[in-house]
């Protein structure tokens, strides 16, 4: 008598087009199918971002299906950000409704990215759960998630540089911030996208999964907070980061030697992350700066690299490559600090890694990342003049990047030891969550059999 096939849990995901979502969707649906092999993940692209991870190593039940290129090029969402944003919003929903039309498998679950907004009503439409995936630190969700509280309390809009040090102390499970601290898209220039950023929280609260790659140890008050008021069930599920190996494999690779032959702790990382960076004029003066603190680096440069090799080339001081294995750099014991821009996967690597930070945030969730980073957990240092809103343009120069860099780089000093006990223990709760039977592993647990009960 032939046994039954096991039913297919056949799952579509939908990144939001950027790395810095991407990758975390693809991490998250890596350890879904090992938790589960009966999970079938359609991850689908367009035929643009498929050119770029397309023969990256994956599962073979992650499979890629492709959307046309219907929204402006990667190259494009740095220079029109407003641009790209909105063509997300409003071009990609016909053509992957036409992909769903043609999949051979019935779909139990949609895993969407929180900014591909459409993606619940699309879910609601057919009949189909769709868990929300929030890429970014559940304080800033809870932030956005009370939008309405920050303008009933006045705090919204306001000029940042009559009130930008006034505090919020007001939102739930959200430590005190001041109003310089929040997303940089509630000032500025980036007021633009703040209505389709908020659309997108409004969304997701109507999801029936919310899904966080944060861990519950890291952000325990907002997340219990969040949980008490999101009608559907909340899962901490992070860190969604490739620490079950991944990239290239090959340990053989010249920046890793390099790092074999520096002594424990001496190599500051450097690496502004994969989308917005800071200006010509500014690079100049960190690299500059960074010489002068006689501090060993590998730099991860895009196109600053001959600037920056000049700095390295007295006694191999540094190494310059056009990327790397972050998450393997930073858990070599060579890496004692890491220069960062806060990007909210970076600052989860560097915490799993126990690696203190230099923060230097440009955009959006960024900023928040930094105070949280320098002054709630206390795992680092900001990059940032005194009482700015500690964007790149607040970049301190000259001395004082120096000067931060080594103490950064001080294991000797009392608060250099006490910055590296705190990053080891938060190390260790991040491990913890991840290992089997702590809190991100039980939830992704819940979650998959959730979405099985679904089908």
């Amino acid at each position: 008598m032939e046994s039954k096939p096991t039913p297919v849990c056949h799952v579509v995901a939908l990144p939001y087009p950027g790395r810095g979502h991407i990758n975390p969707m693809m991490n998250l649906c890596k350890l879904l199918v090992s938790k589960k092999p009966d999970i079938l993940i359609t991850f689908v692209v367009t035929e643009e971002w498929l050119g770029f991870i397309g023969s990256d190593p994956k599962p073979a039940n992650v499979r890629f299906a492709t959307v046309p290129n219907v929204i402006p090029s990667a190259l494009h969402r740095a220079k029109n950000f407003p641009n790209f944003l909105e063509a997300v919003f409003t071009k990609l929903e016909a053509p992957v409704e036409q992909l769903l039309d043609r999949v051979e498998l019935p779909v139990a679950a949609i895993l969407a990215d929180t900014y591909v907004l459409w993606a619940v009503r699309v879910g609601k439409r057919r009949n189909i759960p769709v868990a929300t995936l929030w890429t970014m630190s559940a304080s800033v969700f809870s932030v956005f998630h009370h939008f309405e509280m920050l303008k009933e309390k006045g705090h919204f809009p306001v000029d940042l540089s009559e009130r930008g040090e006034e505090e919020v102390d007001y939102i739930p499970g959200v430590a005190k911030t001041r109003i310089a601290d929040l997303p940089t898209i509630f000032h500025g220039n980036g007021r633009q996208i703040l209505d389709g950023a908020l659309e997108c929280i409004a969304w997701a609260s109507k999801a029936d999964f919310f899904l966080s790659t944060s861990f519950y140890e890291l952000e325990s008050p907002v997340l219990d907070a969040l949980r008490s008021q999101l009608s559907a069930p909340l899962y901490c599920v992070g860190p969604t980061i490739p620490f079950n190996g991944g990239g290239d494999g090959d340990g053989d690779v010249a920046y890793l030697r390099w790092l074999d032959s520096q002594p424990r702790g001496s190599v500051l990382y450097v690496s502004f992350g994969s989308f917005l960076s800071v200006s010509k004029a500014q690079m100049e003066e960190i690299v500059a700066r960074v010489r002068d603190s006689g501090v060993r680096f590998l730099w991860v440069a895009r196109g600053e690299t001959s600037l920056i090799e000049s700095a390295g080339e007295e006694e191999d001081m540094g190494v310059v490559v056009p990327w790397c294995e972050q998450l393997k750099v930073l858990c070599h014991p060579s890496v004692g600090g890491f220069w960062t821009h806060s990007g909210w996967n970076s600052t989860l690597e560097a915490i799993y890694a126990g690696v203190p930070m230099l923060t230097c945030p440009i955009f959006w969730d960024q900023v928040p990342n930094s105070k949280q980073i320098a002054e709630d957990w206390k795992i680092g240092l900001r990059v940032k003049k005194e009482g700015g809103g500690g964007g790149a343009e607040d970049l301190v120069t000259r001395q004082e990047i120096a000067r931060l860099v080594r103490k950064l780089m001080d294991v000797e000093s009392d608060e250099g030891r006490e910055m590296r006990k705190r990053a080891r223990e938060l190390r260790e709760a991040c491990r913890q969550a991840v290992a089997r039977g702590g809190s991100s592993d039980r939830n992704l647990d819940a979650f998959i059999s959730d979405i099985s009960r679904a089908e």
